[in-house]
């Protein structure tokens, strides 16, 4: 079998090479053969894999591949853990990567009128792009298989990598400069602290291995250290916390998560990838990987609970008011993510990871049915100059309606299952912060099923668009497009009623995932309950449902039967919808205090250091000094050979006057 993990680690790895350094010899169909063949055999082997563990005749592999060094004790090695977690997220990764890269084949198929004729980043673009995906998708691959603490930071930061290259790809947009370079610094915040995290843990285990750090865990569990001070602290909560930071970045969750919504400067495909199944999802796993360290620290786990309910209820606010399609969606992402941060806050960990797989596919589903749109609107992102787009687009609706009622959690369709989950885990804890996140993630609920339909009804229904060239031209995308969000929508609708009962109340992750008995919010949640059709008639007595349908009819009558309605409450609530409309101001505060404050460092320094040390004092005072010398110089060169004769002789006087006191 490990032939076979490398086959899939390195299949997407090989694509992207060859695409990358030889894409202006095979051209475009061969880049993406290429690449789409390696990440399809990636997605082929993944899910044979996921099929054997369900079978039950899979063991566990936890194996070195290749040692780098040893330095005093330290491993630092490659090396694959493939358990049933690492499964799951292998298949979602590579099935919806595979998805997204067939989708590309026609979301990109004119790629060059995006680029300057005189631009050589225009040239082979198509192939780039492929590329860039593939190795995407590599990085991922490396980053959920490892079994050290080395190679999960090496996925970690080639993942930013790579989103830092996709997100600017249309390298002559200054807005696509701006938010890749944004999304990289911001994410570089959150890596301080991850890499802080993880030397505390080589530091207090001399090892990088997964298995030696948390065997060790428990025996740590008392340990108190000093950071500031003679204050203490607890080794544990220091160490999750600090890795959370690095979650927060890579996750998006308040406050690092505002370069989320620019990476929209990035083509849609890289938007459905970035989004549903990487990046942003890598810090949901690395925290439910990193169970046997959370369970011991409460303050850890009320610190993730906060957060994620914070990020659930006000980024969801936001998308309420957002009119860019893609926008919309990504705010939706954020909110998602913020629900998965709440589940692991209450070590509902299988449901975190369950809402992990349900949300990559129906929000893969949403993105790439807003790409089509964006496509048949000819690139008109705004919401308003939509609607009634179904007459001329079926595919995409009836798709596109797939992955809202998933997305606000209609009973049956698979994000019900793991919404419904993780409200009722928090419904069931007793830690700090609780009480607040369940009440954020109550509320969400409304609020996702406004957004969501908001968008839905504005662009699918009413009279049609606005501009009369567009709906002129107005027709269904190629089925290169159209087949990707048909394969998406199927497990959107059926993934979690097949999977519930075995991956969020049955034994899936048992070995995985590691629940302290006093934590186990998700048995509780799943006493009573006998399958899936048990939980959909649950689900018909409980709140979310009904405030989701309450959503949706506020959406329907106020943005499709009374669209005057939308126009009075915004004025009305005219400073809170100025406060959505700007975000909170979170851009303009890191502008004013890190952007600015940089840069008045920077000039602080320019001035004093270079301008007056530098040049005034060194280079320029030097000059003087030299000259100010050469000036008095030139007074004892008169030209006389008798003041020459003088100033010998007084010399020798001087040298004999010396000579004779030293001896």
């Amino acid at each position: 079998m490990e032939t076979l993990y490398l086959i899939i680690v390195l299949a997407p790895l090989f694509g992207a090479i060859v695409a990358g350094f030889w894409g202006g010899k095979i051209g475009r169909a061969g880049a993406h053969w290429v690449t789409s063949g390696g990440v399809g055999l990636s997605a082929l082997l993944s899910l044979y894999v996921l099929y054997r563990f369900a079978a039950g005749n899979l063991e566990v592999f936890n194996g070195t591949i290749y040692t780098w060094m040893v330095s005093d004790g330290l491993r630092m090695e490659v090396g694959f853990l493939i358990d049933h977690l690492t499964a799951v997220m292998m298949a979602v990764v590579t099935f919806v990567s595979f998805c997204v890269h067939v989708y590309t084949i026609g979301y990109m198929a004119h790629d060059e009128e995006n680029w300057p004729n005189t631009s050589l980043a225009g040239r082979n673009s198509y192939q780039r792009f492929f590329s860039y995906i593939s190795l995407f998708t590599f990085s991922m691959l490396m980053l959920v298989m490892s079994n050290n603490f080395l190679q999960l930071f090496f996925g970690w930061e080639a993942v930013g990598l790579v989103s830092y290259l996709l997100i600017g790809f249309w390298s002559v947009r200054p807005t696509a400069i701006f938010a890749n370079l944004k999304a990289f610094l911001v994410n570089r915040v959150g890596d301080f602290g991850f890499i802080l995290g993880i030397a505390a843990i080589a530091l207090y285990t001399n090892s990088l291995d997964y298995a030696e750090v948390f065997a060790s865990i428990p025996g740590l569990a008392d340990t108190q250290i000093q950071i500031f001070g003679s204050a203490s602290w607890s080794l544990i909560s220091v160490i999750g916390i600090l890795l959370f930071i690095g979650a927060m970045g890579k996750s998006a969750q308040v406050p690092l998560h505002v370069w989320l919504p620019d990476s929209m400067e990035g083509p849609t495909p890289i938007s459905a990838l970035i989004h549903a199944a990487t990046m942003v999802t890598a810090g949901v796993f690395m925290v439910a990987r990193m169970s046997p360290i959370y369970e011991f620290s409460e303050t850890a786990l009320s610190f993730v609970l906060v957060i994620g309910a914070t990020t659930a209820f006000f980024t969801g606010l936001i998308g309420i008011v957002q009119n860019d399609i893609k926008r919309v969606v990504a705010y939706s992402t954020l909110s998602q993510l913020g629900y998965m941060m709440v589940a692991l806050g209450v070590s509902a960990y299988a449901a975190g990871i369950f809402h992990l797989m349900t949300h990559a596919f129906f929000k893969a589903l949403l993105f790439l049915a807003a790409g089509s749109v964006i496509i048949g609107m000819h690139h008109d992102q705004d919401i308003r100059n939509m609607g009634g787009i179904r007459k001329y687009m079926p595919w995409t609706y009836w798709t596109s309606l797939v992955g809202s009622l998933a997305l606000i959690g209609f009973p049956g369709f698979s994000g019900f299952f793991s919404k419904d989950a993780i409200i009722e885990s928090v419904h069931h804890s007793t830690l700090a912060g609780s009480g607040y996140a369940y009440a954020a993630v109550l509320v969400g609920v409304f609020i996702t099923a406004l957004y969501s339909f908001r968008m839905f009804f504005l662009v699918f229904h009413g009279e049609g668009p606005r501009d009369e060239h567009a709906k002129a031209h107005l027709h269904e995308s190629p089925k290169v497009v159209w087949m990707p969000l048909v394969a998406l929508a199927v497990p959107s609708v059926c993934i979690g009623y097949l999977t519930m009962d075995s991956m969020l109340f049955g034994e899936w992750f048992e070995g995985s995932l590691f629940v302290l008995p006093q934590h186990d919010t998700l048995a509780e949640v799943g006493k009573g309950l006998h399958g899936p059709n048990s939980m959909i008639v649950h689900g018909f007595f409980g709140a979310p449902l009904y405030l989701a349908l309450c959503g949706v009819l506020v959406a329907w009558f106020v943005y499709l039967v009374k669209p005057g309605v939308a126009d009075r409450m915004k004025h009305l609530l005219e400073p809170v919808y100025r406060t959505l409309a700007n975000k909170y101001w979170f851009d303009e505060a890191y502008q004013f205090l890190f952007a600015g404050g940089s840069r008045a460092l920077g000039n602080r320094l320019w001035s004093l250091g270079d301008r007056y040390i530098i040049d005034t004092v060194v280079i320029n005072g030097s000059a003087r000094t030299v000259g100010r010398l050469a000036d008095w110089v030139r007074t004892v060169q008169t030209g006389y050979l008798f003041h020459y004769a003088i100033a010998m002789i007084l010399g020798l006087l001087l040298l004999l006057t010396w000579f004779v006191i030293a001896a």
